[in-house]
């Protein structure tokens, strides 16, 4: 099996190179008109700024999947604000788009945990669907509209998960259709299961981003091992390898927080298990270590007998 590795957002080897730089919206109005607008385009221009040099730092390492951060554009979902984001840097937009796909790389975005479908408040719907809309603008900025993807958690539970799930299921068709196509989604270590994300997922023909660091947090009463094959399923109609999240607990009383690097003994069981399923994984690593915890764990799992180092970010299992 060929398992390929990315890693969030910011590069750790880079100087400086985190492009999430913000702005608030109390020193946004603190502001005068044309001090506000300056201020947007100087943080959207340094973020896209190290976003390129991330992305050229990625081709150079050979790391094959990558993760934008959700704050390249400061306040652009700020209904006080909502300001136009692509027209000013439309060039940059494509630049990056450009190095991404020569590069072979595959994206995505995971907007914050505040953008849920699951809400009884529709103005809680109405932020998730302005949230979903603008990382698809960003998506379709850089021309990878039909390739990257945008991966949500269910949401809340609000005291009665059934109910939930089908609110999750009416209030996701707010969206327009060619944001709905780009998403994922994931379970995670608290509310959903990977039983109860499944049904979602397979109910609305969604893939299944599978945590397993989550899936060990908040197991519900089957083992991975047996939902893989339905995991795996859920990316057939996609084009695209089953992609999976890896991480390891920080400690026995810090469960669900991410460790810094990858424990190796903690994921080989599960890659293992992935391999009776497919011959090609896509792995997003998500440690406090970005892209050192990923070349670490690269490394680490290379001195395994039966492994082959195919390239930086890329093994032969």
């Amino acid at each position: 099996m060929r398992i390929r590795f990315g890693y969030v957002s910011h590069c750790l080897t880079l100087w400086e190179a985190k492009p999430a730089r913000t702005l608030t919206f109390k020193r946004y109005s603190q502001m005068d008109q044309m001090e506000r607008y300056d201020k947007l385009l100087q943080v959207t221009r340094e973020n896209l700024y190290q976003t390129k040099r991330v992305l050229q730092f990625n081709l150079a390492a050979e790391i094959p999947l990558y993760r934008f951060s959700s704050s390249i554009v400061p306040l652009a979902t700020h209904p006080e604000v909502d300001w136009d984001f692509v027209t000013p840097f439309q060039e940059e937009w494509r630049e990056l788009g450009k190095l991404a796909k020569e590069g072979g790389l595959r994206t995505s975005f995971h907007p914050n945990q505040f953008t849920l479908f699951t809400s009884t408040k529709p103005h809680i719907t109405e932020n998730a669907v302005r949230d979903m809309n603008y990382h698809y603008r960003m998506l379709e900025a850089m021309g990878l509209e039909e390739e990257g993807f945008i991966n949500l958690h269910v949401g809340g539970a609000y005291g009665d998960k059934e109910a939930s799930l089908d609110r999750f299921h009416e209030q996701i068709y707010q969206m327009p259709e060619a944001v709905r196509s780009r998403m994922t989604v994931e379970n995670d270590d608290k509310t959903f299961t990977t039983e109860e994300t499944l049904r979602a997922a397979e109910r609305d023909q969604l893939p299944l981003m599978f945590d397993y660091h989550h899936h060990m947090a908040n197991q519900g009463e089957e083992t991975y091992e047996e939902y893989l094959p339905r995991v795996f399923k859920t990316w057939s109609h996609t084009g695209y390898p089953p992609k999976v999240h890896v991480s390891s607990p920080k400690s026995p009383d810090k469960y669900r927080s991410h460790a810094e690097y990858v424990d190796m003994e903690f994921a080989l069981p599960f890659l293992k298990a992935c391999k009776e399923e497919t011959d090609i994984l896509d792995v997003m690593i998500e440690a406090k270590g970005k892209d050192r915890a990923l070349l670490t764990l690269v490394e680490e799992l290379s001195s395994i007998r039966g492994v082959q180092r195919r390239s930086g970010g890329e093994i032969e299992l």
